[in-house]
């Protein structure tokens, strides 16, 4: 797939989930490189850092994007020529698409040990890793089942229940403002991850904050199930995490909306989920409290506050 059209097909929301956005964009990248046929390294290299900004301004909330990209670009600024930095790039996303994917079935080996047979599970959105550990306890014949919301504008929760369905996972369909009304029938609350802060708090699919809060009042087990390439490096020097704001006529058609001339119509994407209300995150490295956030970040993402500029701007 041409950048262009992978970048669009980002920016569209036709390719979505923080996951599959950072494999399509180191693919991207790969795929990239390989087409600059040049072996100017200064043309190749100036050529790439286009690339990486046009995919980087996509989708300005999902930190996968940024870290993938960053981690299949890292090499460029220590390559020789231009044949170096190429087969860099290929070998580093090629590499990145192979981790992400197995750091999914990791996931959910991990998060299955936190459901117990006859649980009952709400989960929200479709995150690939909340999903996971779902399909993994019913692999290991754990009797569950499933409360799965609507998730509008964009209805991802249909998605959801395709996939459970498919593993013959019975499932309660509900509009995402009924969660409370559900919330004491539940065991365990389990969504996935846009970006992690420093500090813990999570930022994911619009609603969730009000599941966890919700979990949080009944007192039920809320967990967030997350690569680690899902952590924001940025945020541990204060910088905070844009929440995108997508356009009002996803919600309400501009036909419909013009005759109403003084209401605007908003549309968050993401929401801010404070660590105190989760139990636990669930990554590839193994379970930890959110307050461990700042390890992640240093230990298995390798960032120090040196890289900044690096991240920022993909050199």
């Amino acid at each position: 797939m041409p950048l262009t059209t992978t970048a669009e097909a980002i920016r569209s929301m036709e390719i979505r989930g923080a996951g599959r956005i950072a494999r399509a964009a180191a693919g991207a990248l790969r795929d990239h490189a390989e087409m600059i046929s040049t072996d100017n390294f200064t043309g190749f290299r100036d050529g790439m850092y286009q690339a990486a900004d046009l995919l980087r301004s996509t989708r300005p909330t999902a930190v996968s994007l940024p870290n993938a990209i960053h981690i299949v670009m890292r090499d460029l600024r220590t390559a020789t020529d231009a044949t170096d930095a190429r087969n860099g790039i290929i070998r580093n996303a090629e590499a990145f698409i192979r981790s992400s994917e197995a750091a999914v079935r990791t996931i959910g080996m991990i998060g299955a040990n936190q459901i117990r047979d006859g649980d009952t599970i709400l989960t929200h959105c479709n995150s690939e890793a909340a999903l996971a550990c779902i399909i993994e306890a019913k692999k290991q014949g754990k009797e569950i089942e499933v409360f799965a919301t609507e998730v509008r504008p964009w209805n991802q929760g249909r998605l959801t229940i395709e996939v459970l369905n498919h593993h013959e996972i019975p499932t309660h369909f509900i509009v995402d403002s009924a969660v409370r009304s559900f919330i004491n029938d539940v065991d365990l609350a389990i969504a996935g991850a846009d970006a992690i802060s420093a500090d813990g708090s999570v930022i994911n699919k619009i609603g969730t904050s009000q599941i966890a809060l919700a979990a949080h009042e009944a007192r039920t087990k809320m967990i967030i199930a997350a690569e680690t390439y899902k952590f924001a490096p940025l945020s541990s020097i204060g910088l905070e995490i844009p929440v995108e704001e997508r356009p009002g006529s996803e919600v309400l058609a501009d036909e419909i909306a013009q005759k109403y001339p003084f209401v605007r119509v908003r549309n968050p994407v993401f929401d801010r989920t404070p660590g105190t209300y989760i139990d636990l995150i669930v990554t590839e490295e193994g379970v930890i409290p959110p307050e461990y956030a700042p390890l992640i970040i240093r230990e298995h993402l390798g960032w120090r506050v040196s890289d900044l500029d690096s991240h920022l701007f993909g050199t």
